[in-house]
């Protein structure tokens, strides 16, 4: 990774291959930002970037690095697999640049406030996956055909979808008369079997047909 490439990232903008810090001040906030490019198409997470695509470097890269290093050994669960470049700019200064493959071993988390979260990447921002995100997260990373049938439950999912260009769990559970838990298995299922796309949301996550999307 040469200088020249790391500015061409730079100029790509974050998105949702793409993070950047100035400094890694806040490796515990850092480490959420990995997770979402691990647990979803892979990315590069660049330290020494202002937010106006500059790549100012940082002084003492090295030790920006050892302490992200170390959030990411000590808080990450299971341990994510990355690529690492420091590049010096000048005596003082350098950037870096971490690279994660979307992980087979997803879904990634940490433990806060002794809770698992875990988190996947929405073109720019980083959000915290839902119970359904999360397993979806796991059971994609087995390559087989979902089976299922289409019974009432679905058939009027397919409904409203036709009415409304998404929904959300608590929609669909109320409309098909569901209780919550097997509203939220159809919707996983559905996922899973290429009918839907899910978007994840800060609040309550869309799900959509994957023709629309």
């Amino acid at each position: 990774m040469t200088l020249q490439e790391v500015s061409r990232l730079a100029q790509k903008g974050e998105g949702l291959h793409i993070e950047f810090k100035k400094k890694a001040a806040h490796p515990e906030k850092i480490v959420r930002e990995i997770i979402a490019l691990a647990n979803t198409e892979g990315g590069y997470l660049l330290i020494g970037v202002d937010d106006d695509k500059t790549v100012s470097g940082q002084r003492y890269i090295d030790e920006d690095v050892y302490v992200l290093d170390k959030a990411i050994k000590e808080l990450i669960r299971p341990m994510v697999d990355f690529e690492k470049w420091v590049i010096p700019i000048n005596e003082k200064k350098g950037v870096a640049v971490y690279h994660f493959e979307k992980s087979p071993k997803r879904p990634h988390y940490l433990y806060d406030q002794g809770k698992k979260k875990s988190f996947v990447r929405v073109e720019d921002r980083t959000v915290q996956a839902s119970r359904e995100v999360w397993e979806i997260l796991r059971r994609s990373k087995k390559e087989k055909d979902i089976i299922f049938s289409y019974g009432e439950k679905e058939t009027k999912l397919m409904q409203a979808l036709n009415e409304k260009t998404s929904i959300t769990l608590k929609e669909y559970s109320k409309i098909a008369r569901l209780p919550k838990f097997i509203a939220s298995k159809t919707l996983v299922r559905l996922v899973l079997a290429n009918v839907l796309k899910v978007i994840p949301q800060e609040q309550e996550d869309l799900f959509t047909l994957k023709h629309l999307s």
